[in-house]
């Protein structure tokens, strides 16, 4: 099915299952322990063996030499792959650097050797007794140092490298207001409960691997493109992720090394990376630094608007597109934005949750808060004030929808906005400052091709096939309703397999594109089935209703099942997305954050007391399951602002607290009372279903938010994350 006319009406408007709230129908399986997650898969063969990876000692340079002979003389060792026995290996088309590291080295702990052997703890005692002889050459791991030299980042044909628009410099040196500040956001991991693991099994020149993956179609191809295997003979399977936010996008060592594992062993062989070299063997959000300059007049208008952003990667690699949302998000006639990219050989910088705009807007709402200040404006005032309804950079081309305004509004008198005091450092609560910050939220609408195949058994329950993934969010849940809505079915009544490359290509869980993608490529096989099934039934397609378990046209109706008395019924169709279509408007989704801080008057400790976001992002396929990313991803906020920050070793070019011992992240405790509101939206132009997302949304300007929440209850301003106790005290107010 092509979408490429604006969505009139049609069945999902009901709202009967769709838009409702409803349990995780997954959830009886995650909270009683019997949903299998990619190590835990230990029915596929008899005598699984146990893989442990070994991450390379050095951050650059060369393999000299690989001494496994102790090695492999270790009690139940079964096979150690190296570069010099694994054959030759191709490169996929979403690794930056290889996978198995060999003789050059990339990065720290690039996996250099896999150790196969009967138990987990035999193959990690052999990897230990692996000597491997490098020659170390100079690496950059410092992005302050590499600035001055980064050149503008490449332009890959998707997102631009750089932008301009107007007199930005004339502009901004006339301008009655200015603000000129540099803002950092640091290397940030992911810390997702389940590791990034697989499990291999060959079967002849065929192989499964049993995976934690969130794009299976992408994991797949780069598996057989790594591995030099036929596309066709290489199987993928992830029904279950426990958390991936990004770091499980692509295929990294774990399934490579558990493949050549299980080949050399002649076994089935899991593997999951240790904590550390998830850290440093895996992607990670890199650091950025950014420049911005805002000019306004003494009314408040934005007259000047610049953002420049530097960060660093690996040969080959992409900046992180930082200013992504100051190309749209407020007005200004004159602006100009600028990704600078330095090569550094600390581990890959990719995707994080809503990479671009969440580092990007911890830097542009703090500089909104400063510019307000410096006008005498209410901040939640000075952004409405610059709200625009048009593409600022394209001004002939509107947003589908855009409720910023209302966001604010609304959140400002549900928070209780009015009660914030301008001068910071005015409310106490006992031994606490206490103060209000705001910040807004933006992410762009982006959608993805997404297949399904549906079934129709006798019994009359609808059976839905798609690659599609569920890290958490709540895919089975929502494509269920989908199925429900469209085939006039209860929930009880849809059974829905996921996670499997032998099923047709779903969008996959990223970028924010997953719900409204993957239900669209429900609806299109839907609508193939009602089709199917209408003529079964011998009625006309166009004037068969479905409901209640039944099929109704005129004076005739007759029982769903029915139509398959004969047989079940199999269909399948893809959701295309004409990009035409989205040429003339600009599609994004909106929000705003509203938190309340407490910090101690004696040790500057932060407490977050209470958050509200506010969203704007078309219809809402499931209230519950959204919410729940959205507080999940304020959640994530929270540490992004206070605590996340992986130390770098610029001597040796490695994460240091690269274990959750040492790398912090919210815990229950850190987390106050969050509330979420959702604006009635739809947007045709979107999708079938109308809808957008907010996984990601629900992260952007948060920690903003909390750094100026805690500038207004103590007038310290903080331009470089996370916001940490010793960069308050000295600035401290007196206070008797």
């Amino acid at each position: 099915m092509k979408f490429d006319t604006k969505a009139g009406t049609n069945p999902i408007d009901r709202m009967t299952v769709v838009g409702q709230p409803h349990d995780r129908i997954e959830g009886r399986f995650k909270t009683t322990g019997t949903a299998p997650y990619a190590y835990e898969h230990n029915e596929v063969a008899d005598r699984i063996a146990y893989g442990y990876a070994l991450g390379s000692g050095i951050a650059k340079g060369r393999i000299t030499a690989i001494d496994t002979a102790e090695a492999r003389r270790a009690p139940g060792v079964l096979a150690i792959v190296t570069y010099e026995n694994a054959g030759e290996l191709g490169q996929g088309d979403m690794n930056t650097v290889k996978l198995l590291a060999g003789p050059e080295v990339d990065h720290y702990h690039q996996a250099v050797a896999v150790v196969v052997a009967e138990s987990f703890e035999q193959a990690r005692d052999a990897a230990q007794r692996i000597r491997v002889s490098y020659k170390a050459g100079d690496g950059a791991f410092d992005l302050a140092a590499a600035r001055d030299a980064a050149p503008l980042a490449e332009d890959d044909g998707s997102t631009p490298p750089a932008t301009s628009v107007g007199d930005f410099d004339g502009a901004f040196a006339k301008a009655a207001v200015k603000l000129d500040e540099t803002y950092t956001t640091p290397d940030q991991s992911h810390a997702m409960m389940e590791p990034h693991a697989s499990l291999a099994l060959w079967e002849g020149d065929r192989l499964t691997v049993w995976t934690s993956n969130q794009m299976i179609a992408w994991g797949a191809s780069d598996v057989a493109k790594t591995l030099k295997v036929a596309p066709e003979k290489v199987r993928l399977i992830s029904p279950f992720v426990g958390g991936g936010f990004g770091g499980k996008l692509f295929v990294r060592a774990d399934a490579i090394l558990a493949a050549l594992g299980a080949k050399a062993a002649g076994r089935a062989v899991k593997l999951a990376l240790t904590r550390p070299m998830m850290a440093n063997n895996t992607t990670h959000r890199p650091a950025t630094i950014q420049r911005i300059r805002i000019g306004a007049d003494r009314d408040g208008r934005i007259t000047a608007m610049g953002h420049e952003s530097w960060s660093g990667d690996q040969p080959d690699g992409s900046p992180e597109a930082a200013v992504a949302q100051t190309r749209l998000l407020y007005v200004g006639a004159n602006r100009m934005t600028a990704m600078r990219l330095a090569v550094l050989d600390l581990p890959e910088g990719n995707a994080m949750r809503a990479p671009g705009e969440a580092p990007g807007l911890m830097a542009l709402e703090i500089a909104m808060d400063e510019m307000a200040e410096r006008l005498g404006l209410d901040p939640v005032e000075f952004r409405i004030r610059n709200d625009t309804q048009v593409d600022p950079e394209d001004p002939k081309r509107p947003f589908s929808q855009r409720q910023l305004v209302e966001c604010f509004r609304i959140g400002a008198e549900r928070f209780g906005w009015n009660g914030r005091k301008a001068q910071p450092g005015q409310v106490r609560d006992g031994r606490w400052l206490v103060g209000l910050g705001v910040a807004a939220a933006f992410r762009n609408n982006q959608v993805m091709d997404s297949g399904a195949r549906v079934r129709l058994g006798r019994d009359g329950v609808v059976t839905v096939e798609t690659d599609m993934t569920d890290i958490g969010t709540g895919s089975y849940t929502i494509i269920a309703q989908t199925a429900a809505e469209m085939m006039g079915l209860p929930l009880s009544r849809v059974q829905v397999l996921l996670g499997d490359s032998s099923f047709p290509k779903s969008a996959g869980s990223g970028g924010q594109w997953g719900a409204n993608s993957s239900t669209a490529g429900v609806y299109a096989a839907c609508v193939k089935l009602r089709e199917a099934v209408a003529q079964k039934l011998g009625f006309n397609s166009d004037d068969a209703e479905f409901t209640d378990g039944r099929v109704r046209a005129g004076n005739r109706d007759a029982a769903l099942s029915e139509a398959a008395k004969d047989g079940e019924i199999v269909v399948e169709d893809t959701i295309e997305f004409d990009k035409a279509l989205s040429k003339g408007h600009q599609q994004s989704t909106f929000g705003a954050h509203f938190v309340e801080v407490g910090v101690d008057i004696a040790t500057a400790e932060i407490r977050v007391r209470r958050m509200l976001a506010v969203c704007a992002a078309g219809r809402i396929i499931n209230p519950m399951t959204a919410r729940s990313q959205v507080i999940g991803a304020m959640t994530m906020g929270v540490g992004g602002a206070l605590m996340e920050e992986l130390a770098v070793d610029k001597r040796h070019g490695f994460f240091v607290n690269h274990d959750l011992a040492g790398y912090e992240v919210p815990v229950h405790a850190d987390i106050p009372h969050q509330e979420v509101v959702f604006l009635p939206e739809t947007d045709p132009l979107s999708s079938p279903m109308k809808a957008k997302g907010v996984g990601e949304l629900g992260l952007c300007g948060v920690s903003a938010a909390i750094a100026n929440a805690v500038h207004n209850a103590t007038g310290v301003r903080v331009r470089n994350y996370p916001v940490t106790l010793e960069k308050l005290l000295d600035g401290m107010p007196e206070v008797a």
